[in-house]
């Protein structure tokens, strides 16, 4: 194949305009799992020099080689297919580059599996920080945005219905709720070196096992693990569920987005919306777009690190090889909609007076629940319900608002005089705890620290 093949061959985000451009892509491309499979090779190397058993300079040889750009990842990927892997390949070239002194010393005891998994875990270690300064910007610009609107009405919905009043600074305070759940399981994920050997029993260290285990994690960075974990994959798992929430948690201030953001609701709108290619007046909701297209993706990726759980044996076949895209492809849609969020946040415009316009939609309606309990003491809950649906269904003709015919039946009038009928149908006047819920949200810390879901 010639390198204009490959180049047609290669991934640059065409289909993938969430991830395209961010951080993430960047820090995720496959010079960047090259170089993160070769720091893993180097700091093998110097952790045998800290042991005594390598020569300080083969340390130094290897780390001076364990360059990306050396290498070509194409050739490594053609090759790769004999031995399932691109670290055997990796090894044979670096082992020529080093020269002859220094090449007993590379992947000195590794199996292929050590160098890949704690590349796996470098590549998320140098992702995860972009990711969570966009979830910070996000939950910051939510927070501005529940305060500014702590107090603004709007139609709560539920089953795509007007349900009761609520506040638009609730919603953006629950979005900010999930964001910071979302940074919270982001930063607990352990990012663990593997250092095994063949079957995990570090056999080929001799007595220098253990510690060689702990000077290879420092040397890389990364947390010390208790065991090899060829066959116990947790951190592969836990690290692509918490992406996968972080998708899902985003999504969902998309999808509020999405629907508040539609032409006949414009109760919100992006910053500056997209174009289309048809239709020259609009300005769609791109940034939310984006977001829900990675939130559909991460559950299915997601459950293939998952199902990688039941690994076979101390290596197992195909389990370990299949987690390597799907965790790749998490860490970029999850940078990707982390980057959008941010954005999107940052932008969004609000619309209090068609929120308030909303409200009026059903004509009084949306406050029924709050007559039916007012009625209740003097007629019964059964009864009381009973009369605020039929009522209903008057209102619902078109005719007359629920205050009206409540006015205009003489047993319900005596029960609800019409100056108190005229502040019970009010739905500015039946935003129950919003505010009070809404300031409560604001009081939890943007921190990863925070153990309680509630404020102290």
């Amino acid at each position: 194949m010639s390198s204009t093949d490959a180049a047609d061959a290669a991934d640059v985000g065409l289909l993938a305009p969430v991830r395209a451009g961010s951080p993430a892509e960047w820090a995720t491309g496959d010079r960047a799992f090259l170089q993160a499979m070769l720091d893993a090779e180097a700091a093998l190397t110097r952790a045998w020099a800290t042991l005594g058993p390598a020569p300080a300079q083969a340390a130094e040889a290897v780390t001076a080689m364990a360059r990306a750009e050396r290498y070509d990842p194409r050739d490594l990927a053609l090759r790769a297919r004999a031995g399932a892997n691109p670290v055997i390949p990796l090894v044979a070239d670096l082992t020529a580059a080093v020269g002859a002194e220094a090449a007993p010393y590379v992947h000195r005891g590794a199996t292929s599996q050590d160098i890949v998994d704690t590349a796996m875990m470098l590549i998320a270690a140098r992702t995860l920080p972009g990711v969570l300064a966009d979830l910070t910007r996000t939950a910051a610009a939510l927070a501005a945005l529940a305060a500014e609107h702590r107090e603004t009405p709007m139609p709560g919905r539920t089953l795509t219905q007007h349900a009761v009043p609520t506040t638009f600074g609730l919603k953006a305070a629950g979005w900010r709720h999930l964001v910071l759940d979302a940074g919270d399981r982001l930063s607990a994920v352990r990012l663990p070196a593997q250092l095994g050997g063949a079957a995990g029993t570090l056999a080929a260290f001799a007595d220098d096992g253990i510690a060689l285990v702990a000077a290879f994690a420092a040397e890389t960075g990364l947390v010390e693990p208790l065991l090899p974990w060829h066959t116990l994959r947790t951190p592969v798992a836990d690290l692509g569920w918490a992406l996968a929430f972080t998708c899902g948690a985003l999504g969902k201030l998309a999808a509020d987005v999405l629907v508040l953001s539609r032409t006949e609701i414009a109760e919100v709108a992006e910053g500056s919306g997209g174009g289309s290619s048809a239709m020259p007046h609009k300005a769609n909701p791109v940034r939310a777009t984006l977001i829900a297209a990675a939130a559909r993706q991460a559950p299915a990726l997601a459950a293939v690190l998952l199902g990688s759980l039941a690994a076979e044996d101390e290596r197992p076949a195909g389990a370990w090889h299949a987690e390597w895209q799907p965790l790749r492809e998490l860490l970029r849609l999850a940078g990707g909609a982390a980057r959008e969020a941010a954005e999107l946040a940052e932008g969004l415009r609000v619309f209090p007076q068609r929120m308030r316009e909303g409200l009026d939609l059903t004509d009084g309606l949306i406050v029924s629940e709050r007559i039916a309990a007012v009625l209740a003491p003097y007629v019964g809950t059964a009864r009381a319900k009973q009369v605020v649906g039929e009522a209903a269904r008057h209102v619902a003709t078109g005719a007359v608002s629920l205050a009206d015919v409540f006015a205009q039946d003489p047993g319900l009038a005596a029960l609800l005089p019409k100056a108190q009928l005229a502040g019970l149908t009010d739905p500015t006047r039946y935003p129950g705890a919003a505010t009070a819920l809404t300031d409560r949200a604001l009081r939890r810390r943007e921190s990863a620290a925070t153990k309680a879901e509630e404020p102290t």
